[in-house]
């Protein structure tokens, strides 16, 4: 197997579990030691550190919140001391508080701005210098479909991943001279653990509405990812790839 990313240091926020999980295990197979943060797992998070350590990479989990600042500077300042550099970063931290606007509380909208959309501006404010000095590195967001379409429901997490959009492509414009590049993904229905809890009949009926006719799995956004943040994407910064078996075709 060639590994594309033999070498690289790479951070991951909010890889205990799901889609941040199945990104940490991808680049370690491509070569790529990692640093991965959780904040309320540290059985799963020791499990995954324990696993990407057997495949033959340095691996790291750090207990961090993304959402508050100062801790985000801290955690960039303790993997430059550990790992010597970071080349990748992974913006994946996130939540879902869903509701119907007109019942929608201001906390469940702050809190999920706070977690999806600040954590990404903290976390890439603080990379940014060790990234500036190497003039190198490849920031990657993770966005979502609903971010780009909209969805019933979910007005907290769309504006989030929306402003996550939007927030990419202002980064790929500052930064594009030093060589920094920075993009989104935007997954589909991605079946985790999280889509295991709902009602099958519900989840046949997203796979019947997908052009492919099936969820998509971490792995795929994963492989996205490897894309993005390998020497075979040099030449693309400030674009959104949608991972959604054509959802939004």
């Amino acid at each position: 197997m060639i590994k594309l990313l033999n070498g690289t240091n790479a951070l991951i926020t909010g890889a205990s579990r799901g889609i941040g999980r199945g990104i940490a295990l991808v680049l370690a197979q491509n070569g790529a030691n990692v640093a991965f943060t959780y904040l309320s797992s540290p059985e799963k998070a020791q499990e995954l550190e324990k696993e990407l350590q057997g495949m033959g990479v340095k691996a790291k989990g750090y207990k961090s919140d993304a959402s508050e600042f100062s801790a985000a500077d801290t955690l960039i300042t303790n993997i430059i001391a550990d790992f010597g550099s970071l080349e990748v970063v992974v913006n994946n931290a996130g939540i879902t508080r869903d509701n119907l606007l007109m019942r929608m509380s201001e906390e469940q909208f702050d809190e999920v701005i706070r977690t999806n959309l600040k954590s990404a501006f903290n976390i890439t404010k603080a990379c940014q210098r060790p990234m500036l000095k190497a003039r190198k590195g490849s920031i990657i967001n993770i966005s979502s479909v609903v971010g780009v379409k909209g969805n019933a429901g979910q007005a907290n997490y769309a504006a989030s991943k929306a402003g996550m959009i939007g927030f990419t492509k202002s980064v790929a414009l500052e930064l594009g001279s030093r060589n920094i590049r920075c993009n989104a993904i935007a997954p589909g229905f991605i079946e985790t653990e999280m889509t295991a809890a709902l009602a099958p009949d519900m989840v046949q009926q997203w796979r019947d509405q997908i052009p492919l006719k099936r969820g998509g799995t971490p792995e795929d956004v994963a492989q996205a990812v490897v894309f993005l943040a390998s020497d075979m994407s040099s030449y693309i910064t400030g674009q959104v790839l949608n991972v959604d078996g054509g959802m939004l075709t």
